[in-house]
């Protein structure tokens, strides 16, 4: 994925033919951190607060049912994905550039969880479809740097 132009209300990524079933698949295992890992408080810093907790659940399953929402139709919708002869065009506002970044770590924290919370350089828990998630977990650490190189965090890689 690589940006091509950039104005105050839109960014334009290019996102090769390759890359394309990968940004999608990826965006499809959304959610993968699991509801329990939410808690209003760690275990022994306050009291149980069994409602504040519930409504906290509540909140976090719509978040994440609009969010689907959200991926389904950044997918199928022609004004933000266009074909071109190099792949695709995506354009983003900056809105939803924030939530894609937000999506993303979903998957990437969520994908570290599941591979045991592997220290960087340490082989991770290979479980049932750990290589699916090892591979989400790093292909959402690129995208989420291209995303933050483009709002001007830092340099990304040039990569398609």
């Amino acid at each position: 994925m690589k940006l091509l132009r950039a104005s105050p209300d839109q960014f334009v990524f290019r996102i090769g033919k390759r890359e394309q079933g990968l940004l999608f698949d990826t965006l499809q295992l959304y959610p993968v951190v699991p509801p329990a890992h939410h808690r209003i408080a760690r275990p022994g810093q306050m009291a149980d607060d069994g409602e504040a907790q519930q409504l906290l659940d509540e909140a976090l399953a719509e978040q994440r049912r609009e969010n689907q929402k959200q991926i389904l139709a950044l997918i199928q919708d022609p004004a933000q994905l266009k074909e071109t002869s190099r792949g695709l065009e995506l354009t983003l506002a900056p809105t939803q550039m924030e939530w894609l970044l937000q999506v993303l770590n979903d998957v990437r924290v969520g994908s570290w969880l599941t591979l045991g919370k592997p220290e960087e350089g340490e082989a991770p828990v290979f479980k049932e479809r750990a290589g699916i998630y090892w591979v989400a977990m790093e292909v959402c650490g690129i995208y989420q740097s291209v995303l933050l190189s483009a709002l001007g965090a830092e340099q990304s890689p040039d990569w398609q």
